[in-house]
């Protein structure tokens, strides 16, 4: 038991000092971690294994708490909170930029330290896999982006990506088109089938949404869906110019590629869909009520796409 409560103490980030650090700070934190872990082991194995007395850590403990403690106390409710409303999407840096919104001055490595102190962590991105199909006849349309990611006013360009979800009832494909000034998804569509149909029905939805004039540019891969007549048609009918990454290279169409690591690291690596239909409302809800109207975007001073819009180009989008 003693090797273990060791173990939970240097895991817990609490069981390594700083040169400079003086003894009794490191004391304050042996028995910060008595406090919590009191629940799990007898206060006086705690004591014994973190070399403390027990009448040190009960004087401790009749103390008032002192501004910084209590202050950081209040600091870890609210990090709570939002780490609740993201869904416990929401990492530190996520987290400092909604309290500022709330009111609340503190800095990044403040939350950081808090949110370890309490066990709260963010979604962790994983390596994104490729799947794009490019072995086909259709004519590729050059690379008009360049991975020129900045665009002054929306709809401008769209880039666009299909990314696949499993589910016990099979795969469900997710194709997405999005803006690239305000990173909102304009369209999206959900199908068992990988298809031209796939990507025709979120482009349909976007065109219907948007209504965007002649001369956007449309960035994707090189995939079968999108070299397809069907969807050049489309793109040739609206006005728009086709643009397709270089062979292989994920970094040309980055933004879309974000946005699937960003859905697949807060929703779809989370939940184990039993079938496509519940695949499909998550996938909704992710897109419409939290990734368009609440997630707060780096890229856009952490604002969510349609704040961003209705904060910048307020009479467009009126």
């Amino acid at each position: 038991m003693s090797r273990e409560v060791h173990v939970r103490f240097c895991e817990s980030g609490r069981g390594k000092f700083p040169p400079a650090t003086r003894l009794r700070e490191a004391e304050l934190l042996r028995f910060e971690f008595i406090r919590v872990e009191k629940a799990n082991f007898p206060i006086t194995i705690l004591c014994r294994v973190l070399e403390v007395s027990r009448s040190g850590y009960y004087a401790w403990l009749r103390r008032p708490l002192c501004a910084r403690r209590v202050a950081d106390e209040q600091i870890s409710n609210e990090i709570q909170e939002v780490h609740e409303q993201s869904v416990k999407r929401y990492g530190s840096p996520r987290i400092q930029k909604a309290l500022l919104r709330k009111g609340r001055r503190v800095s990044r490595k403040r939350v950081a330290r808090l949110m370890r102190q309490k066990g709260i962590y963010g979604r962790k991105k994983r390596k994104f896999k490729h799947t794009t199909d490019s072995n086909h006849q259709y004519q590729i349309a050059p690379n008009v982006l360049e991975r020129n990611f900045q665009t002054e006013r929306p709809d401008q360009v769209w880039v666009g990506d299909i990314t696949y979800v499993w589910t016990l009832e099979g795969w469900l494909y997710l194709a997405v088109l999005i803006d690239l000034c305000t990173h909102q998804v304009v369209g999206w569509s959900m199908s068992a089938n990988i298809d031209r149909f796939l990507a025709l029905d979120a482009f349909d939805m976007a065109v219907a949404r948007r209504s965007p004039t002649p001369g956007l540019i449309h960035h994707t891969d090189r995939g079968s869906q999108y070299a397809c007549p069907d969807y050049q048609l489309a793109l040739k009918v609206n006005g728009f110019q086709p643009s397709m990454s270089r062979k292989g290279n994920c970094w040309d169409n980055a933004v879309a590629e974000s946005f699937f690591g960003a859905i697949k690291e807060e929703l779809i690596y989370t939940v184990a869909f039993t079938t496509r239909d519940a695949a499909r409302q998550a996938i909704f809800e992710y897109i419409e009520v939290f990734y368009n109207r609440q997630r707060l975007h780096s890229s856009i001073g952490y604002m969510s796409p349609i704040e961003f819009e209705l904060a910048n180009f307020h009479a467009l989008a009126a």
